[in-house]
């Protein structure tokens, strides 16, 4: 089953919060998580997200689109990357979910896809 992993990291860190140690290590951190995600077979992508200030939304609106610049919600969190992963189960995918290094700073949601592109064609969760 296909289930994707969504890191939430916090919404503004101010400038020089975190030392080049720390990014470093949680970069390590990342590279090794996905590694072995890949090594298990599990990995399908992974994705890093640019800060939601980067954000543009779109949005139809009677009939008309607007767009605006940054995140839709005001929130103190933001979506900051995602893992898909292909797992037996649910409680594999909270395994792994479980070893992700930001789960220590942020929540970690873990959501079954519905469907997914694949050979041109839409695929149904199997």
């Amino acid at each position: 089953m296909r289930y994707t992993i969504l890191l939430h990291y916090p919404e503004l860190m101010a400038a020089g919060e975190l030392d080049e140690a720390t990014v470093q290590a949680g970069m390590a951190a990342f590279r090794k998580y996905a590694a072995d995600l890949d090594a298990a077979g599990a990995l399908i992508s992974a994705e890093v997200l640019a800060d939601s200030s980067a954000t543009t939304t779109l949005r139809s609106v009677d009939g008309e689109f607007r767009i605006q610049d940054g995140p839709f919600a005001d929130t103190k969190e933001q979506l900051a990357g995602t893992f898909v992963i292909d797992v037996a189960d649910l409680d594999a995918a909270l395994g792994w979910a479980k070893q992700a290094p930001s789960v220590a700073w942020g929540p970690v949601e873990v959501r079954p896809g519905m469907t997914h592109w694949q050979d041109g064609a839409w695929r149904a969760r199997q």
